[in-house]
């Protein structure tokens, strides 16, 4: 379930939010609710989402350095890759990535020991298929977004 713009303005206009922001001096550009903001946090999220790693929330973080985007949409698109999704979306990205690179798919088990004796071999299709959709969602839910956040503003103002 989405929650509706105003609610979120509410949440970010909390005045414990809004101390904490200004404790550590960050820009109210990283809680903005614009269109562009918006978008470029589901992007954000949803790309670093999809890529195989640990502390994929720091990972975020460190973007902040770099670009401004909704810094909390951002966290929470993370979150798609969670500890009972992960295997699932990771096994499709390895598939993927094989099928690509025109690479026969092993049969996977879920234990750490096939995992230590075969991540050498699994490893470049799974992070190329993770490439491809990281790629491919982060850039069809930055302008599904968007194109849902403008028809919602547009709808509001009729």
């Amino acid at each position: 379930m989405l929650i509706p713009k105003k609610n979120l303005k509410k949440i970010i206009k909390n005045q414990t939010i809004q101390d904490l922001l200004v404790k550590y001096n960050i820009s109210t550009d990283y809680t903005s609710l614009r269109t562009r903001m918006v978008a470029r946090g589901v992007f954000l999220g949803l790309f670093i989402a999809m890529i195989p790693m640990p502390f994929q929330m720091f990972a975020v973080f460190l973007f902040t350095f770099v670009g401004r985007f909704n810094f909390p949409i951002a966290i929470a698109m993370c979150w798609i890759t969670n500890p009972f999704s992960m295997p699932f979306i990771y096994y499709i990205e390895y598939l993927t990535g094989a099928f690509f690179l025109n690479i026969e798919p092993q049969d996977v088990q879920m234990s750490i020991e096939w995992f230590n004796e075969n991540l050498d071999t699994i490893v470049v299709p799974l992070y190329f298929g993770a490439l491809v959709y990281s790629l491919l969602l982060s850039t069809m839910g930055y302008y599904l977004m968007s194109y849902c956040w403008k028809c919602k503003n547009r709808r509001r103002s009729l």
